[in-house]
């Protein structure tokens, strides 16, 4: 039998204030989003550009889009194992790289099939960031900002957006950049971004929750410690005592795929429920209605390619806005009450925007409106989406949950959501096109009911108490 020990590393960590250390987390860390949010973008709006720049036709756009999604979830799945075996920081450390070198070939790539391998590195790189990012995330911010910290995170995906809304407007513009350039200076410039990354990455320290779940507690605690005096420095604030705090007995195990599944399917079926149902929907309609966007605006409204940029910009910034202002309240109101009343908002003005684009009373500039109002929400509740997966399951088993769901629903949202979608937009009917507004509008309000159903109260508890580790012996006295 294992060696069993004792640690009081989450309670010390749990009890911090607030402080410039944790910021410093929050900007390396949550800046991975922002990357992923600008090559979506940078790739949608320089479609026309590397089209003609390589020759390509539609069908190669559409597969190079495929082969970047099929790169994140297999890079969710490979990474997120690696994380929960060697360690948060090694591998946020080597999936910033690998999407640095793949981002950075796209812009010189020559063909097709070199697109196409550097689109699926790069899309190894950013799904395998998923649950190496999120797990150290989770596990270094204090209960009680856990929920509005993950939040504000996922949702800067949208910052990224805006840059790329912004920069395809530059790069585009053939009396700035030579057209012919332009798309593959931004992919350089695109990766470029990630040095600095990497570089301020070197000040994150490994999470102390994975070294003492991995039999390392004397590293978790000499880790913590530098915290402690960090945050003590930065604050001017006396740390609680530390004899009050409480103690766990934990052994070192080691998990395997096996331990993962009984996890899931034994330990917490409800709670794998409701992530699944929770990540599939978001994915369903966020994908659906975003990889379409230019296409409705272009087909029903008339408005220029050149243009899309400008349309994008308020819609990124309500998808911004929303976790920013409305994170608080999941840590006060709870996760239950917002993630229900988010889910079930977006739903409904979904399904009456539906019907009144299927009326034809909306213009381009009300249409985005809509989106911009619905999206406000249902961005806050996609990230709390991300937030419930995390922290809903042991930590031994954290990254690669987190992946799991990641890619169940990339693949659904990724695939089959544009390609309803799109398939609807083809007819050129606006009733056909409502029926797809209707079917994502309801699949969030069906995700709003199972929420109310099987939600779980994780606001302001320690990541210990809403799921206990696999390695948890009992409580110490």
């Amino acid at each position: 039998m294992a060696e069993t020990f004792t640690t009081n590393v989450p309670s010390r960590l749990d009890r911090l204030p607030f402080s410039w250390f944790h910021w410093l987390v929050v900007a390396a860390l949550g800046v991975t989003w922002i990357l992923d949010g600008l090559e979506v973008t940078l790739v949608g709006s320089l479609s026309p550009a590397i089209q003609a720049g390589l020759g390509l036709t539609g069908a190669q756009i559409g597969l190079s889009a495929s082969a970047y999604i099929l790169g994140a979830v297999l890079g969710a799945l490979v990474f997120g194992r690696l994380t929960d075996t060697y360690g948060r920081r090694k591998l946020f450390t080597i999936t910033v790289a690998v999407y640095l070198v793949a981002t950075i070939a796209t812009g010189f790539a020559w063909d097709f099939w070199s697109f196409l391998l550097f689109r699926f590195l790069t899309g190894a790189g950013i799904g395998g960031e998923y649950g190496a990012v999120n797990s150290a995330i989770q596990e270094l911010i204090p209960a009680r900002r856990r929920g509005y910290t993950d939040l504000a995170i996922n949702g800067s995906f949208w910052v990224g957006a805006a840059l790329g809304a912004t920069g395809s407007l530059v790069v585009l513009n053939p009396e700035i950049v030579d057209q012919a350039w332009g798309w593959r200076l931004a992919f350089v410039i695109g990766g470029l971004l990630a040095l600095i990354v990497i570089f301020i990455r070197r000040y994150i320290p490994e999470s102390p929750r994975w070294l003492m779940t991995h039999g390392r507690p004397e590293e978790a605690l000499a880790i913590v410690e530098a915290i402690e005096v960090r945050v003590a420095r930065d604050t001017g604030q006396t740390l609680q005592h530390i004899d009050e705090l409480k103690v766990l007995r934990l052994r070192h195990t080691r998990t395997c795929w096996l331990d993962i599944a009984r996890s899931l399917m034994v330990r917490h079926p409800r709670r794998t429920v409701l992530g699944v149902v929770l990540m599939a929907t978001q994915a369903f309609c966020y994908n659906a209605i975003f990889f379409t966007y230019a296409l409705i605006l272009t087909k029903f409204y008339d408005v220029a390619p050149a243009a899309i940029g400008w349309f994008m910009l308020p819609f990124a910034l309500s998808n911004f806005m929303g976790p920013l202002l409305l994170g608080h309240l999941f840590d006060t109101a709870g996760r239950k009450v917002m993630i229900s009343l988010t889910y079930g908002l977006a739903g409904a003005l979904l399904c009456v925007t539906g019907w009144m684009f299927a009326q034809g009373v909306l213009s381009a500039v009300t249409q985005t409106v809509a989106w911009t109002v619905i999206f406000f929400f249902a961005s806050a509740g996609a990230s709390a989406a991300y937030l419930t997966v995390g922290e809903s399951f042991p930590l031994e088993t954290r990254a690669v949950t987190i992946s799991l769901f990641y890619a169940f629903g990339t693949l659904l949202g990724g695939v089959g959501g544009p390609a309803l979608f799109g398939a609807l937009i083809d007819t050129g009917e606006r009733g056909q096109i409502f029926l797809g507004y209707l079917l994502g509008g309801g699949l969030m309000l069906l995700a709003a009911g199972v929420e109310l159903w099987l939600g779980v109260a994780a606001e302001r508890m320690p990541l210990e108490e809403v799921a206990a580790p696999l390695s948890l012996v009992d409580d110490a006295p």
